[in-house]
């Protein structure tokens, strides 16, 4: 079934790190990102809140950028519109979502993360790109993932990737979150076969979807101890 994730990745991971570094108050809006060919991916982006010539000198600074063009030279708002082009290290990571099926509907910039909305059609494309991602250095949240529905806003209801499932279960039957503990880290590691750290942050992110879900979620009462 056709899912629709939000991933979070550092913009040191990613795109336009240098130029955030410089110009810490930029904003900036990405109207969409196209895929030319299996190595040029070139997004449409609107840049406000900074001086276009210090813009361009940022950009012309920064390793993640090969080209920039401004397609709009002026507007009422203040805001520059351009066509950028990746660097190498940048295409990998978009390419990790294309080859893999996905599509990217959005992306926005804030406290030094990017944000992704993917559209993927199916679930296991959407682990198989993350995991990709990893390989390759970057460090990916799985922040909300949903699948997409009958209704017009084509979500129903959040969801972990398959790796993470497969580690919550799997931790909750072996009695890891029992007090005092069934099992520890370093023997569930070995029971599925992965590395201790690659089990640790697969629960923490695991954790955090659900913990973000619970607070996200205006219907939902969180249990509190009175004392």
């Amino acid at each position: 079934m056709t899912t629709i994730a939000e991933l979070t990745l550092p913009t040191e991971g990613f795109a336009l790190a240098e130029t955030f570094r410089e110009l810490p108050d930029i904003d900036v809006r990405v109207e969409s990102v196209v895929a030319e060919g299996p190595c040029r991916t070139t997004p449409l982006v609107w840049f406000s809140s900074v001086d276009p010539d210090a813009l361009e000198a940022a950009l012309e600074r920064d390793p993640s950028i090969e080209q920039y063009r401004r397609l709009l030279d002026d507007t009422d708002d203040e805001e520059w519109f351009y066509r950028l082009q990746y660097s190498e290290d940048v295409v990998s990571v978009c390419q990790a979502v294309y080859t893999h099926g996905g599509t990217v509907l959005g992306a926005s910039v804030a406290d030094g993360h990017w944000t992704l909305r993917l559209l993927f059609p199916l679930r296991e494309e959407l682990s198989d790109a993350v995991s990709e991602i990893e390989e390759q250095g970057t460090r990916v949240d799985v922040r909300r993932m949903v699948e997409a529905g009958a209704d017009e806003d084509l979500e129903t209801t959040a969801a972990l990737t398959e790796p993470q499932q497969e580690a919550i279960a799997e931790a909750y039957r072996q009695g890891y979150y029992d007090v005092p503990r069934e099992i520890s880290l370093e023997e569930l590691a070995n029971e599925l076969d992965i590395s201790h750290q690659a089990l640790s942050e697969r629960l923490r992110r695991a954790n955090r979807v659900l913990a973000s879900e619970q607070l996200e979620d205006p219907t939902t009462e969180l249990a509190t101890d009175p004392h």
